[in-house]
């Protein structure tokens, strides 16, 4: 995919464009876009939309929730008056005078964060920053939506004909599906127009052609078209021949649903089974092919195996705690496909495929990512932003001491945050169990707490492995009985 700024105007992007790089590079952050009346952000771990928020009064949960019917007017100026009262959140004051249920809360913030995001694509013109590392670890609720249906509901709201046709490629241009999986076989709800459409996309006709051949209008067919190439789903032609092959299978596995053979327990029985086993399986094992598999087999598997595994598939299954392996088996299987592709020796492919390797240093360069951006918004002051920063390390690299050793400090510098600090020096202790400066920092946390003898008890053991530590040595003396 071509190389996106992560700091530009929406204008010589397109949210769709952005919102598909962030997810397809699997980006941690925040995007921000800027209007002279609002802020609207959206919070992605992995390249998926778990959060949005918004200045603009109008996108308020209170709000949400009356343009929606939850509640009235009435019910809406009693919960922002105890707001004012007690400064709790305006959902948990509405549940707590029984104007909604949990589930009704549930369902609200999720229906706001959608219209937080869904309203950026009416945005033509904004200045947007993605800044990549931590991002907030207190919401509870969490929108679960992939990001293909998040553009493509985002997308069927552009009504601005000039726009569409602007964005779109000239209409002489060739669409034809996509050969990359991960925008394939995302999960996108398509209607029955878009799937007829679709499958009228095949390598020869013109987007004019497909327009003027359509039983749609002109514009509801642009539309269409222009949501498909918003997704993924459809790209550009750019070379004169493609793999009869290959179009052949994706125009198979496009136009038919998941396999059944997935239900939920098997499903998961094969997720785990392959998992547990990639460090050592071979390309052939991987795409389950044999030395006189020819390309047909090859190509066939391929794409059949990555739409059975394509990491969306948590969305649709409900198995969200197996998106990390799903991603693994996905990446592992798309290796395997590039080696043999790439191989002039196809029967001598035989070793383990190292994907391991490769996602271990892509991890490391990621938490050291956030740590460096924690380092800068401690230096600034932003303690809960350094927070953020430092346990988004920690989740990358949990058995690195330094990360944990500087969330523990960050820790401290915020209000009610001496336990979280605690633990997080326990975790470094549990990697270096003989570094002096952990146990000093933990005596430092006793003291702030006003526990002495439990101070004192750390900087002992300080002064057990580094007799001559002055801060050790200070913080002994000061907090003997």
């Amino acid at each position: 995919m071509t190389e996106i700024s992560l700091k530009d105007n929406i204008k010589n992007i397109g949210l769709p464009k952005l919102l598909a790089y962030l997810n397809q590079n699997r980006k941690t952050g925040t995007l921000e876009v800027q209007t002279p009346i609002f802020t609207k952000r959206v919070y992605l771990v992995k390249g998926d939309a778990i959060f949005a928020s918004s200045t603009y009064e109008d996108d308020r949960l209170g709000e949400m929730l009356i343009k929606s019917g939850k509640i009235t007017l009435d019910q809406y100026e009693k919960s922002v008056e105890r707001l004012k009262k007690t400064g709790k959140r305006q959902g948990a004051i509405l549940v707590d005078l029984g104007y909604i249920t949990p589930k009704d809360l549930f369902w609200g913030v999720k229906y706001q964060v959608k219209e937080i995001i869904h309203s950026l694509f009416q945005i033509e013109d904004a200045p947007y920053e993605f800044i990549e590392g931590g991002i907030p670890t207190n919401e509870v609720i969490t929108l679960k939506m992939s990001m293909g249906n998040l553009i493509y509901e985002g997308v069927k709201r552009i009504d601005n004909w000039t726009r569409i046709r602007n964005e779109m490629p000239a209409a002489e241009a060739i669409f034809k599906l996509s050969s990359n999986p991960a925008t394939l076989f995302q999960d996108v709800e398509l209607s029955e127009q878009d799937r007829k459409m679709l499958a009228m996309v095949d390598g020869t006709r013109s987007i004019k052609e497909l327009i003027d051949s359509s039983w749609f209008g002109s514009f509801e067919a642009m539309k269409i078209l222009y949501v498909l190439w918003s997704i993924g789903v459809v790209e550009q032609m750019k070379e004169p021949e493609e793999q009869v092959v290959q179009e052949q299978v994706i125009r198979e596995e496009i136009l038919q649903p998941v396999s059944a053979s997935a239900k939920e327990n098997s499903f998961s029985k094969r997720v785990d089974e392959i998992y547990s086993k990639l460090g050592n399986l071979s390309a052939k094992e991987l795409l389950e092919i044999n030395e006189d598999s020819d390309e047909d087999a090859v190509v066939r598997n391929y794409y059949r195996l990555s739409k059975e595994f394509h990491p969306d598939r948590c969305f649709s299954s409900g198995v969200s705690s197996m998106k990390d392996k799903l991603t693994a088996i996905f990446d592992a299987i798309t290796q395997a496909y590039n080696v043999l592709q790439d191989s002039a020796t196809f029967k001598e492919m035989t070793e383990p495929i190292n994907l391991e390797q490769e996602l271990q240093v892509s991890e490391i360069e990621g938490a050291e990512k956030q740590f460096i951006r924690g380092i800068e918004e401690f230096k600034k002051g932003n303690f809960w932003e350094a927070v953020d920063s430092f346990r988004g390390a920690t989740k990358l690299q949990p058995n690195n001491s330094k990360y944990w050793s500087h969330l523990s400090l960050s820790l401290t510098k915020i209000p009610n945050g001496l336990k979280d600090a605690e633990k997080a020096l326990f975790e470094a202790l549990k990697i270096e169990p003989d570094k002096t400066d952990h146990y000093i920092n933990l005596g430092m946390i006793y003291i702030k707490a006003g526990m002495k003898k439990k101070a004192n008890s750390e900087f002992k053991k300080a002064l057990e492995i580094d007799p001559d530590n002055p801060r050790a040595k200070r913080g002994f003396e000061k907090t003997k009985a």
